[in-house]
């Protein structure tokens, strides 16, 4: 299966390089910026195309690597071509396949194809995208053939409906993206106590990632700890009393959640207290 790429990006030039070194199937690249396909052609030893009709000439895979936002101008183009039997995947973790209008009309097929990463850099990040787990949605009938295309580079992948694509989105942005915002929280407070930005680092990076361990070797109930799985409502008291603005809220939010998994962990236990506190 020919792979070819529109759009030379972190996620394009990742997984081009990816089916390069594994599969040895790479087309090559078209960049509407035509130095970024060519830098990418470059490094994976593939095509550069100035022209995009050529490109889908030559390849049985087309991955539309750009931004969400310019999809669907670039599937406006690719309908007019000729390409029927084809397999017109993008990598949006937010949009399902639904964006490409019409493709039954074309002969193609649609997919969307998304590795739950943070494909953070164009030249190293695919070393990293064997880890992650990808996730396929699109045409039923001829998902095999995208199925075989990760299977060729020894991906994980499982296949998802369309209805939920936006859900799974926000899923994987809980569990990336504002772990962020969560950790800045932390720093923050630990800023006002005194520490240096160095020191709430060190400060913070053997609670989180020894959190991080523990829920991945023994899930997230088995991993609670803490005063609200102490059923500790005087120090969740004093807390809320402390914080202010944004941090306060946060912390409310995330604790009601807590509070599930604690009487989840601790059926016989009694959070009433806790949860009106929190609720209010």
């Amino acid at each position: 299966m020919k792979v070819g790429f529109v759009g030379a990006g972190k996620v394009g030039c990742s997984l081009g390089m990816l089916f390069a070194t594994t599969q040895h199937n790479l087309v090559g690249f078209y960049s509407r910026t035509s130095n970024s396909a060519e830098e990418a052609a470059d490094f994976t030893k593939s095509k550069h195309f100035q022209n995009l009709e050529t490109l889908i000439e030559e390849s049985d895979t087309v991955f539309i690597t750009v931004p969400d936002d310019a999809i669907a101008s670039v599937w406006s183009q690719l309908k007019h071509m000729s390409i029927a039997g084809k397999m017109i995947c993008h990598c949006s973790g937010s949009l399902s396949s639904e964006i490409f209008r019409d493709i039954e009309e074309t002969g193609a097929y649609g997919f969307s194809v998304h590795p739950l990463l943070a494909v953070s850099d164009r030249y190293h990040s695919y070393q990293e995208l064997p880890k992650a787990l990808f996730t396929i949605e699109g045409n039923a009938d001829h998902i095999d053939n995208i199925k075989s295309l990760l299977d060729g580079s020894n991906l994980k992948y499982a296949i998802i409906d369309g209805d939920v694509k936006t859900r799974y989105h926000g899923a994987a942005v809980l569990c990336s993206n504002l772990v962020v915002a969560l950790v800045k929280a932390a720093e923050d407070e630990l800023r006002i106590c005194g520490f240096s930005k160095e020191q709430a680092r060190e400060a913070i990076a053997p609670l989180l990632l020894g959190n991080v361990n523990k829920v991945l070797s023994v899930g997230t109930t088995d991993a609670l700890t803490g005063p609200i799985e102490r059923n500790d409502v005087g120090t969740v008291e004093k807390h809320l009393q402390t914080f202010d603005g944004i941090d306060m809220e946060i912390y409310k939010v995330l604790s009601r959640k807590t509070v599930d998994i604690a009487k989840e962990k601790h059926p016989e236990c009694e959070y009433s207290e806790l949860e009106l506190l929190l609720n209010n």
